[in-house]
């Protein structure tokens, strides 16, 4: 293994700002940094958070003893960018730019790179970001949706679905370029992707009513009802994207997002919680099941991950319908931080070039 360099990885959410420093894979600290919503309120607009996020970010350096100057780079959650290959790329001004503008979208995770950038050229070294959420490797037959006007876009975890199939490669002593795997991230969102040979080839969109549903996301609905619904003059634009995101999937049905809470109300014999909650697992099934095909059935495992992969009521159920598939491999949770090390350190190392990003 190569040297081991210093490397500060930025995660900024809605109301956190997650940060770690690691030395090569060995980490010496993560902290979440909370941000109330008193605080938050005080911004109009997500970009007016940076010079607060950035203060919090470099006091907790000073606190924790690391100085800037023993840094060997910064990087950050990528952005909504135009969409790109998966890999590492190195921050420069045409992405700093469309980040500002919203390109893709307005989001906090906006501020991963321009955070990364700003406190990577105080020390004069580089700042990267790695497979943000727009990463689009698609074949040409996964754009197609059916309706020539409406082109399929992937919107999906590419870093930790990345990251897992790295690892989960590792585990079976192959590489990642090597293997075919179907990787399900059981978040706030669910995306399936297949990957290929090292690409991602089709993967659902999970922000915008793709896939299974979640915990808060609607998944995919049957259109022709839902244009219905648009409309039928009862509900607005806003009130309409809520359904899909926000109030959709589970929180819909039962008025929690809480698994928590629906596994107490299951317990306590709540039928329809019960209902709800078998229903996400053989929607995520399914999803698995149709990627099979996309790969003519080689696939070299079934990947679960994210946070609800802890839950092992619903990894079993999953398990049963898709273990004909392939082998199931669960890694719950999602380390970010340290996906985001990695894929700055394998640039560090020599052990691939660092993309860049062109307007």
């Amino acid at each position: 293994m190569g040297k081991d360099f210093r490397v500060l990885a930025i995660n900024p959410g809605g109301t956190s700002t997650k940060i770690a420093v690691f030395d090569g894979e060995h980490i010496l600290f993560r902290e979440v940094l909370r941000h109330s919503a008193v605080e938050l309120s005080e911004y109009e607009h997500f970009l007016e958070q940076y010079d607060f996020r950035e203060k919090m970010i470099l006091d907790t350096l000073e606190k924790r003893g690391i100085a800037l100057n023993t840094l060997d780079a910064v990087v950050g959650r990528g952005g909504l960018v135009k969409p790109m290959e998966g890999g590492t790329y190195l921050v420069n001004e045409a992405m700093l730019e469309h980040l500002r503008i919203g390109y893709l979208g307005e989001h906090v995770c906006n501020l991963g790179a321009i955070l990364a950038e700003d406190i990577a050229k105080r020390m004069g070294v580089s700042a990267f970001i790695v497979d943000p959420v727009v990463v689009d490797e698609l074949d040409d037959l996964a754009r197609i949706s059916g309706i020539p006007e409406i082109q399929r876009q992937p919107k999906y975890h590419a870093l930790n679905q990345r990251a897992m199939g790295r690892r989960a490669a590792r585990d079976m002593g192959k590489r990642y370029d090597e293997m075919n795997f179907i990787v399900a991230h059981l978040g706030t969102g669910i995306t399936v992707g297949v990957h290929q040979k090292g690409r991602i080839i089709d993967v659902n969109n999970g922000l915008d009513g793709e896939g299974p549903y979640s915990t808060e996301r609607s998944g995919g609905v049957p259109v022709g009802d839902l244009v219905k619904m648009c409309f039928s003059g009862k509900y607005t634009y806003k009130e309409v994207k809520k359904k899909i995101n926000g109030k959709g999937g589970m929180v819909g049905y039962i008025d929690t997002n809480d698994i928590r809470e629906v596994k107490r109300r299951i317990a306590n014999g709540d039928q329809q919680a019960g209902l709800v909650f078998e229903g996400m697992a053989y929607q995520i099934s399914k999803e698995i099941a149709s990627c099979s095909a996309v790969l003519k059935g080689d696939v070299d495992a079934v990947i679960l991950t994210a946070g609800m992969a802890y839950d092992e009521q619903l990894t079993d159920w999953i398990k049963e319908r898709v273990e004909f598939i392939a082998p199931v491999k669960v890694y719950p949770g999602e380390d970010e931080l340290l996906a985001l090390t990695e894929g700055a350190l394998r640039v560090l190392r020599g052990e691939e070039e660092a993309k860049i990003y062109k307007q």
